[in-house]
């Protein structure tokens, strides 16, 4: 089958398992981007639970058929800081051939590890074509990411507590693990006091501390908490950069560390710290 009858094989699927979007399905035109929003919306709503062989089988070929037309990036063809900068050492003590700067979209990064800013339910964004990284990642990971943090989840009997982390297959994703974490959520018109400050720098030292327990050579860490969650990315993207520095020059691993930007105003905000 062509791709347009692929996605509206897999949309007829999840319709059967979910009959009460068939009227708001019915409203999208028979084109194939109208067609994969409305995949990509119904696989955002549908709960855990057992998926046919069938539907993973065309669902896995679709999600890496656009992972090679978006375009893997692998971290050893990208500068570290070092490159960059010609220095051996940033400026938060970190080796600088340890650290890299990248904007981009983190689900084409082929790192050992991605980190997913997860919330404490810990199954994804449920919210139809949400733009937060969580549904970004979930959705192109495939429905497998959702089921298996489910049965974690189950495991646990209990939401995730924020500044701890939990490590997944990355499924249809170029790398090979994703590590979701849940950062602090800051309210309205209010600074983060040390208590968050300090469940934001767990969330990095959880991942990494299952980095090294999964034998990662590469993580790449989003901005946590600073989307959905609203951390002032300033102070955020310091704390990141000082838990990383201090577990890298204490553990004394060769890891690499992405930290990996999509706003432009976090990429000026990590290029001042670091001196780029």
């Amino acid at each position: 089958m062509n791709t347009l009858e692929r996605i509206q094989y897999l949309n007829t699927i999840l319709l059967e398992e979910m009959p009460q979007y068939k009227a708001d399905a019915a409203t999208f035109p028979d084109e194939i981007h109208t067609q994969r929003r409305l995949l990509r919306s119904l696989m955002n709503l549908r709960p855990p639970g057992p998926i046919t062989a069938d539907f993973l089988r065309e669902q896995d070929i679709l999600l890496q058929q656009e992972a090679t037309i978006k375009g893997v990036v692998k971290p050893n063809e990208l500068p570290n800081i070092a490159d960059e900068t010609s220095k051996d050492i940033t400026p938060q003590g970190a080796p600088a051939h340890n650290l890299i700067l990248w904007q981009g979209d983190i689900t084409r990064l082929a790192a050992d590890g991605i980190v997913n800013a997860a919330n404490s339910a810990m199954l994804g964004c449920f919210a139809p074509c949400h733009g937060c990284i969580d549904n970004a990642i979930h959705s192109a990971a495939g429905l497998q990411l959702r089921e298996a943090c489910a049965q974690l989840m189950e495991q646990q009997g209990q939401p995730e507590p924020t500044g701890q982390a939990k490590i997944t297959p990355a499924y249809n994703l170029p790398s090979k693990f994703v590590l979701h974490t849940v950062g602090p959520i800051i309210p309205a018109n209010r600074q983060p006091n040390v208590a968050e400050a300090e469940l934001l720098a767990s969330c990095y030292r959880s991942c990494l501390k299952l980095a090294a327990q999964h034998q990662l050579k590469s993580i790449a860490f989003c901005c946590i908490s600073t989307g959905e969650f609203h951390y002032p990315r300033e102070e955020a993207a310091q704390i990141a950069l000082n838990t990383v520095s201090h577990w890298l020059a204490s553990s004394g691993s060769d890891l690499k560390v992405i930290f990996n930007v999509f706003k432009d105003e976090d990429l000026a905000v990590y290029k001042s710290l670091l001196k780029i």
